[in-house]
């Protein structure tokens, strides 16, 4: 295994910039891509408003070659390490304007009036500039989800929606789509070299394979290394908790990681895939999946986050990994020379702790296509409906025959220390009709199967509630009764 030391180059300002962490001892493997910007003089339109993901003043958008197309992606730069935009264009407020002549998402913020104290503007422009990049003449829908990770206390987002109606709906060739041949071309300059990056430092490691092959070897080699697949989860502890983070094992960039495919039995999704394109991908394929992706943190997030770290957080109130276990979904885990399969019930074993062996990569989330007669649908309660953390969730699957409870799982996130099935009301549902009657019965056995926490986002008790609202809800979905 070949590897670069010390160094990282990424595209910024139309120019390959290198950096290296050695020479520059003011910088770590870990310093965020918005405190790199903001160290500049000429790029201080990024902004810190939350440094955790949540307000979107940070908001960049990165570019990356496939193929010689671009594909442009808005993300946090307050949750991005520097190494993690290794062999990426980088796009800031900054770059928009054409000598002098503002981009039409700038022009069309200014004639609508989108602006107004004005801190959270760049990031504001950054994501309609993300979305005018991706999008001709988009729905409101569409425009929404792209502003969710956007926090304005002044404008209400009517005029910054009309700005993106406007932008978007007559996409002229902009700067960028004229130089695109030109950064595609700088872009594969650097990544022709698959060598993986080694970053040491006197006070962090941080390693960065772009095959699966060095990744699995720098997972044998340095075994107590942090993984990151999207670093949404493992960036606020050095942001939020200020954690040293000694080792990181950065696998963002590991292209055999990233892909969704089907055959006649299952849908095989790639580790690192993120969950933006798992969204798009599970439209038809996996419905209840993308349910829950819908209100999956932000745009700016699923671009970052990856199926695999949300698997391997293990935390209970992980978004996926309810609907997961009702899918009967399984994952491949991997070492330099065995792999092996489980099923992810079995591979979550408590709070934040997981069957991943020292030298194990989860490479593959395996869901297999469950027969016609079932149904599957997810869940999530939380005190917002967008960026928010769920307070209950549920993942539920039935299958009926002749109007008898074949198969049912109920398993839910924030009732435990881990995602769990309320296997004693599977239990009492099996085998019986599916009725209001039986259901109602079904949520009594359900409020003792938990004993939940009382936290900042609700008590015991309301989450005992929830969770046995979510059961009725469920049967009024299936049942052909309804209430």
């Amino acid at each position: 295994m070949s590897s670069r030391h010390d160094i990282i180059q990424f595209v910024l300002n139309d120019r390959v910039v290198t950096v290296d962490f050695n020479a520059n001892p003011e910088l770590k493997p870990t310093t965020t891509v918005l405190n790199y910007l903001r160290s500049f003089p000429f790029h201080k339109g990024v902004k810190e408003g939350c440094a955790e993901g949540d307000c979107g003043a940070c908001s960049v958008v990165i570019a990356e070659n496939h193929g010689g197309k671009l594909t442009y992606k808005t993300i946090d730069s307050c949750l991005v390490f520097l190494p993690m935009i290794h062999g990426k264009q980088l796009i800031t407020v900054e770059n928009l304007a054409d000598s002098g002549k503002l981009h039409p998402v700038q022009q069309e913020m200014v004639n609508q009036n989108g602006s107004q104290c004005g801190y959270c503007t760049p990031g504001v422009v950054m994501s309609l500039f993300g979305l005018y990049k991706n999008h001709h003449k988009p729905e409101r829908g569409v425009i929404e989800d792209a502003l969710t990770g956007n926090l304005c206390r002044c404008t209400g987002y009517q005029s910054i929606i009309k700005a993106a109606e406007h932008a978007c709906s007559c996409v002229d060739a902009d700067k960028f789509q004229l130089h695109e041949v030109k950064i595609a071309s700088l872009l594969d300059e650097i990544n022709r070299d698959k060598s993986a990056v080694e970053i040491n430092t006197p006070t962090q490691n941080y390693y960065k394979p772009l095959t699966l092959e060095d990744a699995l070897a720098m997972r044998r080699r340095h075994p107590h290394a942090t993984i990151v697949g999207g670093a949404s989860d493992t960036a606020l502890r050095q942001t939020k908790k200020r954690e040293l983070l000694a080792e990181i094992l950065d696998i963002s960039d590991v292209a055999e990681l990233q892909y969704f495919v089907e055959d006649e039995k299952v849908f095989k999704i790639g580790a690192g895939l993120n969950l933006e394109q798992l969204k798009s991908n599970s439209i038809e394929k996996l419905p209840a999946l993308n349910k829950m992706l819908q209100v999956f943190g932000s745009l700016q997030i699923r671009n970052l986050a990856t199926i695999g770290g949300n698997i391997g957080s293990a935390s209970p109130i992980g978004d996926t990994l309810p609907l997961l276990i009702a899918y009967k979904a399984y994952i491949k885990l991997q070492s330099p020379d065995s792999e092996r399969v489980v099923r992810l019930d079995n591979f979550i074993r408590g709070y934040r702790l997981t069957d991943l062996h020292y030298d194990e990569l989860i490479t593959a989330v395996y869901i297999p296509k469950l027969p016609d007669n079932t149904i599957v649908h997810s869940y999530k309660v939380s005190k917002r409906k967008d960026l928010d953390i769920s307070t209950v969730s549920g993942g539920f699957s039935l299958q009926l025959e002749d109007g008898l409870v074949k198969e049912i799982i109920l398993a839910f996130g924030g009732m435990a220390d881990q995602p769990k099935q309320a296997s004693e009301t599977e239990r009492y549902l099996t085998s019986k009709p599916w009725t209001r009657a039986n259901v109602e019965h079904a949520m009594k056995i359900l409020v003792h199967e938990f004993t939940p926490l009382s936290d900042a986002r609700s008590g015991e008790e309301y989450r005992k509630l929830v969770a046995g609202n979510l059961l009725l809800k469920f049967y009024a979905e299936t049942s052909t009764s309804g209430l």
